[in-house]
């Protein structure tokens, strides 16, 4: 039988080996958790502090004249960016800020918001948003060409058809219409079968009367 001194020795033998790893671990467990869950909150609370500036920047464009107010576009799109940067909302909200600026016909700046975003999106479809709105503004300052090779390679099956009809209209406007012909019926075979496919259907009619 052991002696007590003999047990103390074991037992404080056994706590250096394990008892220190043990409360070690177990605090780093806490920390983990508590940790998590403040990471948590602080996820929470900028969700919604971006989700109310977004609003806000939306609801600029529901004045009584319809036209968003830019100084207040520019002021709650710098927040986004500033408070918020990189997440979904503050994105969105480029793309609202490359919308006004296409209205207000300053494409340069439509285009530098909308190559932010393509740049580093937040996900997928935020990418292919930015990419094809970003292909139609170099469309429409005369570089289709440059547009066209934005648009290289094959889109997510969300957004093929989309992509496939925008590239006609970049062949189109480009003069290779045998190739817009093409890229069109890649976009109506991507669509949907209960899709509704009037415009794209009248784009290819179109053609087919250029060939006549």
């Amino acid at each position: 039988m052991q002696t007590e001194e003999e047990q103390i020795a074991q037992f404080r033998d056994w706590w250096q080996r394990n008892g220190k790893p043990m409360l070690t671990g177990g605090a780093l467990a806490l920390a983990v958790v508590f940790g998590w869950q403040a990471w948590q909150k602080y996820e929470t609370n900028q969700a919604q502090g971006a989700s109310a500036v977004y609003q806000q920047l939306l609801e600029t464009a529901l004045n009584p004249s319809g036209t968003p107010d830019s100084a207040k576009v520019a002021e709650l799109a710098g927040k986004l960016k500033s408070d918020f940067g990189g997440t979904h909302y503050a994105q969105y909200g480029s793309l609202f800020v490359a919308k006004v600026a296409v209205e207000a016909g300053k494409l340069d700046d439509a285009a530098a918001e909308l190559k932010a975003v393509l740049d580093k999106p937040a996900d997928a479809t935020l990418g292919e948003l930015a990419r094809q709105r970003l292909a139609r503004v170099l469309a429409a300052q005369g570089k289709a060409e440059d547009a066209l090779k934005l648009l290289e390679g094959d889109a997510d099956k969300a957004f093929a058809a989309s992509r496939e009809e925008l590239k006609g209209d970049l062949l189109v406007q480009l003069g290779r219409a045998d190739d817009a012909h093409a890229a069109y019926l890649k976009a109506k075979a991507a669509l949907p079968e209960d899709a509704a496919v009037g415009g794209l259907q009248m784009k290819l009619d179109d053609l087919a009367k250029g060939d006549a």
